[in-house]
């Protein structure tokens, strides 16, 4: 957990610490490993270690550039589903997508800099969203994917 005391810290400082801790967690599961090891596909889908990180980098640039920003998809350079986010190229390597997911998460944290929770955001395709929405459910997909990043870890290690 973070080193911050949640008695004293208000709603918006905690889910910011929780949402970094998570950004931070998911980047570790990379930490000494190859990029054969970080390619490797050890469950019948299409995620691997380096596929989660891209796909985090993805949905970051999702719910901060297209729903806060209002920034398409398309016009972003974005991938258009969930799916092909995870699929690597060639030219994905551990720094690359470390790389573009620093760059990622710097622009989310500029994009609600000056929101407060409660500021509605409009650029999702489902309808309006609070501020607090968002950091919930990045929340959300950040914990639930860095649970499956530590399990293909955990097995690349043991291999």
């Amino acid at each position: 957990m973070g080193s911050f005391d949640v008695t004293l810290d208000d709603e918006r400082t905690q889910l910011e610490a929780f949402i970094e801790e998570y950004r931070n967690m998911i980047e570790l599961t990379l930490d000494s490993l190859t990029e054969e090891q970080v390619r490797r596909r050890l469950v019948p889908s299409a995620t691997t270690l380096l596929g989660l990180l891209k796909h985090v980098t993805w949905m970051q640039r999702v719910w901060f550039e297209e729903c806060v920003g209002g920034t398409s998809r398309r016009e972003l350079g974005l991938v258009q589903t969930p799916d092909e986010s995870f699929r690597l190229g060639d030219d994905d390597t551990i720094a690359s997508v470390t790389a573009a997911h620093r760059q990622a998460c710097a622009t989310a944290r500029a994009a609600v800099a000056e929101l407060p929770l409660d500021a509605v955001v409009t650029g999702h395709r489902a309808g309006p969203r609070t501020v607090r929405w968002v950091y919930l459910q990045v929340l959300r997909e950040l914990a639930h994917h860095c649970g499956h990043a530590d399990i293909l870890r955990e097995q690349i290690l043991a291999g």
